[in-house]
């Protein structure tokens, strides 16, 4: 059960103007389940993304950074996404990429437009064969059942081993002008930043030029899906995608616009809240932990320490198990890898209690102290570097006995 993460509400999930949802049940790893998504787009909708940096990545991340790339040149939009789960099509070679060209050109005659304007995705076990012809045979149901109330199922239909849902919706007011999101996403494990196993997607009825939406990803994916770690391992089909349909009122050129930074940080926050949820439904997640460290002399730095703390598995034990052992944190902020850290200067702090002063036990720190904040299912660990004004911020999570259980019998 994610870690004070109610589920969301079907009805509560705005329908985007512009954006039309459908599923099926395709078969592709277990019968009766959700497994294909349909995501159909006003021909004045503007997309962007952002992708996993790992260098083994799937099929159709590839695909789709190519299709994206081209509908900047050629004129021809977006006009629909591609979701399957059950397969990753990851480490599948040229077979992988011509199985992944195979659904877009399928979904592609079904809508009547040409196979570049897809954008696939999939999400799944590594080094097996994408089940094509099952992902093709369950486009008919999906595209018969597209509707633009459909987020709930959209969300469910994007899940492996979650285990709920995860989606929100926002509807702010941007220069006089209403804007309404929603967006979904999926993750539980190999989690960790410079994207994860994760897909996320996220709608706006605004028109946002493609250049400006190229950096309002970029902003979006770097204060939040890029700020969370459940494992370290970094996925081969990472993918958060910003869909603008041009459906709405407001309309933006240039970043340079007072609207865009209303927007910007508008985007941003549901993003944080799609990717906080990742973190709390981790793989046998427990607790949810916010890493903050502050006084850097840059935010690389800082961002070093968090996620050497937020990877560590002897932090993330001792967090399962409520004992403070916090001797870890500082072992972990010790091999981070800034060199010229003077620990002397250093604080750290559990929630509201002092543990550490100028680099030592605090004398006045009690166990029992650490104890009490150790037992919440959310805590904060702060970091005080005295090195200068710059900070960052990584959600993560335990490591429980029921990680390693999911994980051993992911296959089965």
């Amino acid at each position: 059960m994610a870690v004070n993460s109610p589920l969301p509400i079907a009805s509560e999930l705005k329908p985007v103007a512009g954006v039309e949802i459908g599923f099926a049940e395709a078969g592709i790893k277990k019968p009766n389940r959700k497994d294909v998504l349909v995501m159909k787009l006003a021909p004045t909708a503007t997309v962007a993304g952002v992708f996993t940096l790992n260098r083994f990545c799937a099929a159709p991340v590839q695909i789709a950074k190519a299709h994206l790339q081209a509908a900047k040149t050629s004129g021809k939009p977006i006009a629909a996404l591609l979701v399957n789960t059950g397969n990753a099509n990851a480490g599948t070679g040229e077979l992988g990429l011509s199985l992944a060209n195979q659904t877009c050109s399928a979904l592609a005659s079904q809508l009547g437009v040409d196979a570049a304007q897809i954008l696939p995705f999939s999400t799944g076990v590594i080094l097996e064969p994408l089940p094509a012809a099952k992902v093709i045979a369950g486009l008919p149901q999906a595209i018969a059942g597209l509707k633009a109330d459909n987020w709930y199922n959209a969300a469910e239909a994007i899940m492996t081993t979650d285990t709920q849902p995860k989606a929100g919706s926002r509807t702010v007011t941007i220069g006089g002008h209403s804007v309404t999101m929603t967006g979904i996403s999926k993750g539980a494990g190999m989690i960790k930043p410079n994207m994860a196993t994760m897909l996320g997607y996220l709608a706006l009825d605004a028109k946002v030029a493609q250049p400006v939406l190229d950096e309002l990803v970029k902003h979006a994916a770097n204060h939040s899906f890029n700020c969370i770690t459940i494992d370290g391992d970094t996925s081969t089909n990472d993918s958060f995608m910003l869909i603008a349909t041009g459906a709405g009122t407001l309309a933006i050129s240039s970043v340079e616009q007072p609207e865009y930074a209303q927007l910007r940080d508008a985007v941003t926050e549901l993003a944080l809240f799609l990717a906080q949820a990742i973190v709390r439904d981790g793989e046998g997640a427990t607790k949810f932990m916010s890493i903050i460290v502050e006084e850097g002399a840059s935010v690389e730095e800082c961002r070093k320490i968090a996620y050497s703390i937020g990877h560590s598995p002897l932090v993330k034990t001792a967090f399962f198990a409520s004992d403070p052992n916090l001797g870890r944190i500082l072992a972990a902020i010790g091999y981070a890898g800034v060199d010229d850290l003077d620990v002397s200067k250093l604080n750290l702090y559990l929630d509201d209690v002092w543990v550490a002063k100028n680099g030592g036990r605090n004398p006045d720190y009690k166990e029992e102290d650490g104890q009490r904040v150790m037992k919440q299912s959310e805590i904060t660990v702060r970091v005080r570097l005295a090195r200068g004004a710059a900070s960052a911020t990584v959600y993560t999570c335990d490591l429980s006995h029921d990680y390693v259980s999911i994980n051993a019998d992911y296959r089965s």
